[in-house]
């Protein structure tokens, strides 16, 4: 995937200076980037689709206003903090309606959708239950510990990108990310901390 879109190819400078190619390029190549990126924090697939709709407006929009944005290198960290702030207000929005009833969870797993395509029945039944268990030791942990895990083992952000992404110090991210990791791993093999 490009994760070219520093400098000459900001996608937010470019329409603002009448040039909507890099934004359009943007938005072809890293919609199944933040599509998995809503997938993996738990989003229903047709939440994720909206979530990603909702992040390239978002985007659009502050392209116009000139004081929300300030071509500064690193458009990709600032998109993703746009990401994570539509999913954290969507969470917020969701915690003040009344539950609805769901009809099952209609989204299929990024781990589902990628494993062994070319396995034998037996091999992806195994795989499923694999990925299926390591998504719930993910989706178990606590929302602030699931972004920094997301972000620096999926999206392979170093600590400081993430700490920007999250308005976090970076101890705060490597501390998140031991305790992620470590109850992951517990989880993952049947220990008592996850």
């Amino acid at each position: 995937m490009n994760e070219n879109w520093d400098g000459d190819r900001d996608p937010l400078a470019a329409l603002r200076a009448g040039r909507p190619g890099p934004y359009e390029d943007f938005v072809r190549s890293e919609s199944r980037r933040f599509l998995a990126f809503f997938d993996r924090l738990g989003a229903s697939r047709s939440e994720s689709e909206d979530l990603v709709q909702e992040t390239f407006l978002k985007l659009f929009r502050l392209a116009e206003t000139s004081h929300a944005y300030r071509a500064e290198g690193r458009f990709l960290s600032f998109a993703f903090r746009v990401a994570r702030n539509a999913w954290i207000d969507r969470r917020r929005r969701a915690a003040h309606r009344p539950a609805e009833a769901s009809g099952g969870d209609d989204a299929e797993t990024v781990f589902d959708r990628t494993a062994g395509a070319f396995e034998a029945p037996y091999e992806r039944a195994e795989t499923r239950e694999e990925s299926q268990l390591v998504q719930a030791a993910v989706g178990a942990l606590p929302e602030g510990h699931r972004l920094v895990f997301e972000l620096g083992v999926v999206e392979e952000r170093p600590y400081a990108e993430i700490s920007e992404i999250l308005d976090i110090p970076v101890g705060t991210v490597k501390s998140r990310m031991h305790n992620a990791v470590r109850k992951v791993r517990a989880a993952l093999e049947g220990g008592a901390e996850a």
